[in-house]
């Protein structure tokens, strides 16, 4: 039944409103992020639980900001499972579009790497953005998609249990704890791939197991493309959701931690599930009750997601941000207010000024797409 619950019905081409939503309020939260609106907040309000949610948990352990990432490669798995079924339904041949998939791929393995390239006074070699690891998942779903839904999710289980025998059975002397900052296989591995570790406990591999959510995401896609009745696809979505959450949350309690930074089988489990109980929520509210008034605010921003990701990581984060706040601090400076409130006001201006920039590419209808 699950190998075919979605092949034996015929494909509709309608596009999701729930989704340039999901992608957009993703992209909305990151800018957000790339303004230093929260880290200028927490200097007004250190320790507070909720703001504390926007930051990633130091390391076992799971926060609202943990879910961010997944999420982002879930639905990238789901936009390209549209992707390639509008192409098969326009003719295009799989040697097509392999190479449409293989030149994007690339392209957002430079993006990524290019990111980070450049650190103070020197070029660094880093795998660890997102874009990189989006590069590696993505291809992975493509080469599977037209398998069996059997099959894609057997699959996406393997990666999972052969990271985690990688990283309990190598016993490389001095990575042999699995679970231990700047001591596991996935260090090791930054070492032989780039010469380096992350001093923050990320690891290039991440792309092996993150590789089941862009999976998950194109599998999902099918579904919510074929003629089944849409509280079948609810139904689909909250069932594989809230199993692959508990599934999760289980695992850490038996023993295997919840980490995101070494995406370890209970986080990419417990992620995943949060992932689609989301999806599920939006499709019932979006597309299903059709409250659609408010979501063009994320949609112009999510249509444009690599360039807007682009431009406050590379622009804002190294140029345009400082150029803000000087010119906010500046003008505002004689209110009598504390420097922390006026740099929240700039975080605010430049996220408005970059929003502004998404909407004047919506209107002139310029999308960047690689």
């Amino acid at each position: 039944m699950i190998a075919n619950f979605v092949e034996q019905d015929s494909i509709s081409n309608q596009r999701l409103s729930s989704l340039d939503f999901f992608r957009g309020a993703i992209m909305v939260l990151l800018m957000l992020e790339g303004a230093r609106f929260y880290d200028h907040l927490s200097e007004i309000w250190p320790d507070n639980f909720l703001l504390g949610q926007f930051f990633h948990h130091p390391w076992n352990g799971l926060y609202f900001w943990d879910l961010i990432q997944p999420a982002f490669m879930f639905i990238a798995g789901t936009s390209m499972a549209y992707s390639v079924v509008r192409q098969q339904q326009a003719g295009v041949t799989w040697q097509q579009s392999f190479s449409k998939m293989l030149k994007r791929c690339g392209w957002l393995f430079f993006w990524g790497v290019l990111n980070y390239a450049v650190r103070g006074d020197h070029l660094s070699f880093e795998l660890w953005n997102v874009l990189t690891q989006l590069s590696f998942t993505l291809l992975v779903a493509f080469l599977i998609f037209d398998w069996s839904i059997t099959k894609q999710l057997v699959l996406s289980l393997v990666l999972l249990l052969v990271t985690e025998l990688l990283y309990r059975y190598a016993h490389i002397p001095g990575f042999d704890q699995p679970f231990t900052n700047k001591h596991n296989f996935g260090s090791f591995m930054d070492l032989i791939l780039m010469g380096q570790m992350n001093s923050d406990g990320w690891v290039a591999i991440n792309c092996l197991p993150t590789a089941a959510h862009t999976i998950w995401g194109a599998v999902v896609g099918k579904l919510l493309m074929s003629s089944r009745a849409n509280d079948t696809k609810i139904k689909y979505l909250l069932g594989f959701g809230l199993l692959s959450l508990l599934a999760g949350y289980a695992l850490g309690w038996l023993g295997i931690p919840i980490i995101k930074r070494i995406s370890t089988s209970s986080f990419v489990l417990a992620s995943g599930g949060w992932s689609l109980l989301l999806l599920a929520f939006f499709f019932w509210w979006i597309d299903i009750r059709k409250h659609a008034r408010y979501i063009t605010f994320f949609s112009v921003v999510g249509i444009n997601s690599i360039f807007i990701y682009l431009f406050f990581e590379i622009v804002g984060a190294r140029w345009f941000n400082e150029y803000v706040f000087t010119i906010v601090t500046g003008i505002t400076g004689w209110l009598p207010w504390p420097h922390a409130w006026l740099l929240v006001v700039g975080s605010c201006v430049v996220f408005g000024l970059e929003w502004w920039l998404c909407w004047f590419l919506y209107q002139k209808k310029i999308f960047f797409k690689l």
